[in-house]
């Protein structure tokens, strides 16, 4: 009997010693083998940020756009590598713009009454600007303005970052996130400087070919190009598969953005924002 106790105890202590080895080494990696071949799906990743995401796009939707915006950027902070980050960052910029181009109250604003000898240029110089950004603020269809209007007036102090690897147009304000725009095209010569700092030279209208100004009927609608100081360089409507755009003009050097967004950034920037161009 002596023998059999002794022949159960070396089953049990090397039978677990071979249990643990294979669930240790052998298992997980019989498991990754499996993995590769297709023959059992992927564990998902947790996704942890989801609750966070839908609770910020709920404000969004109830028109809490300043609780919204704070839930996006925390939940950003939060998740840097969270698998909602795309989404919130798009949709920051929609809140962001959402809140911007309307009488939305929020604390970036303040009102404004119109004065005698006042005209949108002025007060755009005055509170540091741009004239489009308070018409499409306040809702004005032109440029005239009356004695005693209220207007609200935002002072941003906006910056671009061009990304040319990822095509991507990161627009800043007052060194934070605002909204990024989505390259279309590239038309650049083959050396780049790893680096770029430069500026905004000129926001150019086109209208049926022509060059229009800020202020006429013609300007509503037109077709946008930011001409940046550094040679060579414009953000400009994207035409899409046609060689001339809706300015009947061919393509300039540069970055093809959707029309849209082009008309929408050329709202935004002016001669004094700055421009840093990286790969």
């Amino acid at each position: 009997m002596k023998w059999l106790f002794v022949l159960l105890l070396a089953v049990l202590i090397f039978g677990g010693a071979a249990f643990f080895s294979y669930d240790l080494f052998v298992k997980p990696e019989r498991k990754i083998i499996a993995e590769k071949s297709g023959e059992i799906p992927v564990e998902p990743v947790p996704d942890v940020s989801l609750p966070e995401f839908q609770a910020a796009a709920k404000l969004r939707q109830e028109g809490k756009l300043i609780e919204a915006r704070d839930a996006l950027m925390a939940l950003i902070q939060k998740f840097p590598s969270g698998l909602h980050i795309e989404e919130a960052k798009d949709l920051i910029g929609q809140v962001n713009t959402e809140m911007l181009f309307s009488d939305y109250r929020s604390p970036e604003k303040q009102e404004y009454v119109v004065r005698s000898g006042d005209v949108l240029a002025k007060i755009a110089n005055k509170t540091k600007t741009t004239p489009e950004l308070i018409m499409r603020t306040n809702n004005l269809t032109n440029a005239n303005l009356r004695i005693g209007q209220h207007l609200l007036i935002s002072r941003p102090d906006f910056s671009v970052f061009i990304q040319r690897k990822a095509q991507t147009i990161i627009l800043l304000n007052h060194g934070q996130f605002f909204k990024r725009y989505h390259v279309k095209t590239v038309r650049l010569s083959a050396k780049q400087p790893p680096r770029i700092n430069t500026r905004v030279a000129e926001i150019l209208a086109w209208k049926n070919g022509k060059r229009v100004g800020f202020g006429t009927k013609e300007y509503v609608g037109s077709t946008r190009w930011i001409r940046l100081a550094q040679p060579g360089y414009f953000l400009y409507a994207d035409a899409g598969a046609n060689n001339r755009d809706a300015a009947g003009q061919p393509p300039p050097p540069g970055l093809g953005m959707n029309a849209a967004d082009a008309e929408e950034l050329s709202s935004l920037v002016n001669s004094k924002t700055a421009v840093t161009i990286t790969d």
